[in-house]
């Protein structure tokens, strides 16, 4: 059975995959167990009334299963894991929040306009912390094996490099090496490289929020 999935379009076209770090860790979801799906692209600045009808409060992703529309990225990997369990993205309860707060970290640097009120120093302790876990753990959070964990981050740190380096000139220093090494693992996988948001998309998709 073909799942159907609403996701946000690019900015500027409508006809392209968008730049949603969620819908991409459902999309990466669905391409891990092999699921086939339909994608719906919602243009997000100009939201249809039949999307508006699906999901009132206007967020993507949202799935559908057994003719219900479900909402929230959390809530549907949960169900995906449930209804299919093979192959098994289980992450160990223990791991389950590893990472967990880089993204805050990142996007309070990404808009901070005073470069001592110690945004950039919060996100290299969340990346340092990420860093030392994958040392004794990797090469993925929960060890050989790619779990919903790592679906969930990687859509993130792709959308961290592009942004900081693009609007701060900044990268992720070389000293975090197992950062590194897991990054390209994962931006290197065919799930990822099918269900990534253009660069363009992704700094499109900032820029309003860096400008405000």
């Amino acid at each position: 059975m073909t799942l159907e999935i609403c996701v946000k379009a690019a900015a500027g076209a409508l006809d392209v995959l968008g730049d949603c770090p969620f819908c991409q860790r459902v999309l990466l979801t669905l391409e891990e167990k092999k699921v086939p799906y339909k994608l719906h692209l919602v243009n997000l600045s100009d939201k249809p009334q039949w999307f508006l009808e699906i999901s009132p409060e206007g967020k993507v992703p949202v799935v559908k299963f057994d003719d219900k529309w479900v909402p929230d990225s959390d809530v549907i990997v949960g169900i995906l894991e449930e209804k299919y369990p093979e192959p098994s993205l289980k992450t160990p309860p223990e791991f389950a929040y590893v990472g967990s707060k880089i993204l805050g970290s990142f996007v309070t640097f990404l808009k901070s306009k005073d470069a001592n009120d110690g945004s950039e120093q919060a996100l290299l302790s969340e990346l340092k912390a990420l860093d030392e876990h994958l040392k004794g753990h990797g090469p993925f959070i929960a060890g050989e094996k790619i779990t919903a964990v790592d679906l969930g981050l990687g859509p993130k740190l792709y959308h961290l490099e592009i942004a900081l380096g693009h609007f701060k000139k900044w990268t992720i220093p070389e000293s975090f090496i197992n950062v590194h090494n897991y990054m390209k693992l994962i931006f290197s996988r065919k799930s990822f490289v099918k269900t990534r948001a253009a660069k363009e998309h992704v700094i499109a998709g900032w820029a309003p929020k860096v400008n405000a």
